[in-house]
């Protein structure tokens, strides 16, 4: 039988080569090489995703990805980094990641609360911790996907957080992570939080280009969550350059008796690809995953997840919004899995999305992979045009149609931000969303004018 051996792209190529030049300045001891050997040999087998895999299916990432760029290898903390820093209105720990690097003298390290304990990835990563590479690792459910086996392999640095037993966080732990460049780049990065026993708190995730070149950008996060704590993630994915291809992946394995909290906000993007691997660990357990991603022009947002009901008494909820307008496209693939000895598992999915005219596209595939006989699951899907009826409502007491169109988009999206815990993320991520609206509504003003 003959061996077909595909051929590679300039991309893959390219990357080939990055890995066997910077591989021997990458962080991590003997352990870790190996994690990075092994998740590099699987991107060397398989290569770029693609749509003919049918997670990759709508998001084609070896054709978006015509040419690798350099890896970025340093912080550059110019004046547009520290503007955008000096914009940021979050209160809390602030962790800055520039170009995928830690910058520690950035980040308010004086305001690390007691229990707490923060360190760079690569500070982690050569330290002799024997449980490192399996919290890495994350998920078995993610370790066949090829972006996150990039990242893995070339993960140059990010944060490692440790909260301690019983702490509980007054204030949320902020993370940003801002592209500096003025020149395009790849950056790889991936953070660690591990939540102790009973450990209650807020971390948020902020990615953000302050440089005006247009970046790769393959960054994760891994959350493990001990019994009994309470862990609420929001990450907010706005202000990129338009033809910025970002794929940020989120690893979850949470404990008993836990609750796990998990939002994400994209706006003003160009493509973003949100992939989240999430495991069950413990009875009792509940689970939500809620995003709201709002997309005009090319723009390009997909949302992909899996989540392992492995054990018994397990809640898991998915509900994201897509408001798609210009000639964009959205993506939904979700899938819950209940395992065979999950039983008196409770899970529910949704996805809504509104298109604005005829060139926006939605694409939703809700699955269901149930091998337990004792359980309550369902998922739904819808893609529709805003309410004519709600449109006459408001412009018959006066409002104009754009006003009226801003009115219904936001309560349609408001459905998905009243998850977030937070009064003040809460807050921050609606003025997001009603800054995005504002500016669709001007154009459409100028275009009727």
């Amino acid at each position: 039988m003959a061996i077909v051996t595909p051929l590679k792209t300039a991309a893959e190529q390219q990357l080939v080569q990055q890995y066997a030049d910077s591989k021997a300045e990458l962080p991590g001891g003997p352990a870790v090489r190996k994690l990075r050997e092994d998740a590099f040999a699987g991107f060397e087998a398989k290569g770029l995703p693609h749509r003919r895999l049918e997670s990759w299916r709508y998001t084609d990432l070896r054709t978006l990805l015509r040419e690798a760029r350099p890896l970025a290898d340093g912080v550059a903390v110019t004046a547009a980094v520290k503007a955008r820093l000096d914009e940021l209105k979050l209160e809390g720990l602030r962790l800055v990641l520039v170009d995928g690097v830690f910058a520690p003298e950035l980040s308010t390290l004086n305001a690390i609360p007691e229990g707490v304990s923060v360190q760079s990835l690569a500070e982690a990563l050569v330290s002799a911790r024997e449980d490192l590479t399996r919290i890495l690792a994350g998920p078995s459910v993610g370790n066949d996907d090829m972006g996150l086996a990039l990242n893995t392999a070339l993960m140059r640095d990010g944060v490692f957080v440790a909260i301690a037993d019983g702490v509980e966080l007054e204030q949320p732990i902020v993370i940003v992570s801002l592209a500096s460049g003025e020149e395009e780049r790849a950056v790889f990065h991936r953070s660690v939080v591990l939540a102790g026993q009973g450990a209650k708190g807020s971390i948020i995730e902020v990615s953000e280009a302050a440089g005006t070149a247009a970046q790769q950008i393959n960054g994760a996060i891994v959350f493990e969550t001990a019994d009994e704590s309470e862990i609420q993630h929001v990450r907010l994915v706005t202000r990129q350059q338009g033809a910025t291809v970002e794929v940020q992946s989120l690893l979850a394995t949470v404990g008993a008796h836990a609750k796990f909290n998990s939002f994400a906000l994209v706006a003003n993007a160009g493509t973003v690809r949100q992939q989240h691997f999430i495991r069950f660990a413990g009875e009792h357990s509940e689970i939500g995953l809620r995003g709201v991603n709002l997309i005009n022009k090319t723009q390009h947002s997909d949302v992909t997840l899996i989540v392992d009901h492995e054990v018994p008494h397990g809640i898991s909820r998915e509900l994201f919004k897509t408001i798609a307008g210009g000639k964009s496209t959205g993506v939904f693939q979700g899938k819950v899995i209940v395992r065979p000895h999950a039983q008196k598992t409770d899970g529910g999915m949704k996805s809504n999305a509104l298109l604005l005219n005829d060139g926006a596209t939605m694409f939703n595939k809700p699955e269901l992979e149930i091998f337990a006989d004792d359980v309550v699951c369902g998922h739904g899907a819808t893609v529709a045009q805003i309410d004519g009826e709600q449109l006459f409502y408001l412009m018959a007491r006066g409002l104009p149609r754009p006003q009226a169109e801003a009115l219904v988009l936001q309560a349609f999206a408001g459905e998905a931000v009243e998850f977030v815990a937070d009064e003040n993320v809460r807050e921050l991520v609606m003025a997001e969303v009603e800054s995005w609206l504002k500016a669709r509504e001007a154009a459409s003003e100028v275009s009727t004018v």
